[in-house]
C-alpha cells in the first residue's frame, strides 16, 4: 500500500462498491500436489484497489462498511518449512484444496468447519514509505482480524487525499492466531459502503460489529500491539464515559477481552473487545 499508487476507481461519499479479490495466493494453487517451488511471491497477498474516495482528507477517518462477502467455491491453505508457528519443526509443506459446501468447508471426511467469512487485508494508503501488503500497521493492511467479516463497521486513517482505499485476502474462515500461516484462503466479491468521518479524535484502526468495539493494534511483538490496542480502548473509554484514566484501566479489566489476531505476519496484531454499553455516552449520533 503506497501513496504513490495510481487510483484506479473514484467513489463518493456513502457509494457501494465491489472489490474483486484473488485468494492471497493470486489464484496460483490449483491442486494439492502442484510445484510450490514455482510460485510467484510477488504476487502474494494482492489487495485489489485502490479507490480514491472523494472528499476524504487527511486527518479525516474513513468507515467501511462490510456489506457482502461472495466467496469461491474452493479454500487454500498452505503451511511449511519456515512458516507460521510450526515452521521450525515442518519438514515438508502441506497444500489442502478444502471444497465449500452447504455453509461449511469440508476439512476432512469427519470434520467440517462453519464458515466465518472475513477480510485478511484492508487498508488506506500510509502518509510515509510504502507498506508491503503482507504488513499490518497504522494504515490496517493485513491485519487477519477474523472480526473484520459481513456486519462489521472497520474505521481507518485518512493520511492521504482520497484515502486510497484497497482489500483483498480473504478468508472463508480463520481461528485467531492465524497460526499455520494463512486462514481458509479464497477469492471472494466484497461489497462495501465507504462513508468519510470528519472531526473525530478516535484511534484507528478500530471497528464496530455486533454491539462492541474492538480496538485493533499491529506491531513487531504481540506484547507491543497488546498494550497499544489496550491503551486505544482508554482513550475510548475516557472520551465517552466520565471515567478517569485509572477507573477507565479498572473497566477494561472486568468487562473487556484482549485477543489475539495474528502472530505470523511481520507485525503481529491483537484487539482489545469492548461492548458498547459501557460506552454510556456514546451514541448512534456519533458515526453521523
Amino acid at each position: 500500500m503506497d501513496k504513490a499508487n495510481q487510483a484506479i476507481a473514484t467513489a463518493k461519499d456513502g457509494d457501494q462498491l465491489i472489490f474483486e479479490a484473488y485468494d492471497c495466493f493470486e489464484d496460483q494453487i490449483t491442486d494439492e500436489h502442484g510445484a510450490f517451488e514455482k510460485l510467484d511471491w510477488n504476487r502474494i497477498n494482492p489487495a485489489t484497489g485502490p479507490v480514491y474516495v472523494e472528499g476524504a482528507e487527511v486527518g479525516d477517518i474513513l468507515a467501511v462498511t462490510i456489506e457482502k462477502l461472495d466467496i469461491g467455491d474452493t479454500a487454500t491453505l498452505f503451511t511449511g518449512p519456515d512458516s507460521g508457528v510450526m515452521g521450525d519443526e515442518l519438514t515438508e509443506n502441506t497444500i489442502r484444496r478444502l471444497p465449500i459446501e452447504n455453509g461449511v468447508i469440508k476439512f476432512s471426511e469427519k470434520i467440517d468447519i462453519p464458515l466465518n467469512t472475513m477480510i485478511g487485508v484492508i487498508g488506506t494508503a500510509p502518509a510515509g514509505d510504502a507498506v508491503s501488503c503482507g504488513t499490518p500497521d497504522a494504515h490496517g493492511g493485513n491485519m487477519d482480524c477474523k472480526e473484520i467479516g459481513e456486519g462489521t463497521t472497520l474505521f481507518l486513517p485518512v493520511n492521504v487525499a482520497g484515502a486510497l482505499l484497497a482489500m483483498g485476502d480473504c478468508h472463508a474462515a480463520m481461528g485467531d492466531g492465524e497460526v499455520s500461516v494463512c486462514g481458509a484462503e479464497v477469492s471472494c466479491d466484497i461489497t462495501v459502503t465507504v462513508k468519510v468521518v470528519k472531526n473525530k479524535d478516535w484511534p484507528t484502526p478500530f471497528l464496530i460489529r455486533d454491539g462492541k468495539l474492538a480496538t485493533i493494534a499491529s506491531a513487531k511483538t504481540l506484547d507491543e500491539a497488546s498494550v497499544m490496542a489496550t491503551k486505544q480502548m482508554v482513550h475510548f473509554v475516557e472520551q465517552y464515559t466520565n471515567l478517569s484514566k485509572g477507573n477507565a484501566a479498572h473497566l477494561l479489566s472486568l468487562a473487556a477481552d484482549l485477543r489475539v489476531c495474528q502472530i505470523v505476519d511481520p507485525n503481529k496484531t491483537a484487539r482489545m473487545e469492548l461492548p458498547l454499553t459501557y460506552l454510556t455516552n456514546w451514541s448512534t449520533e456519533e458515526l453521523n
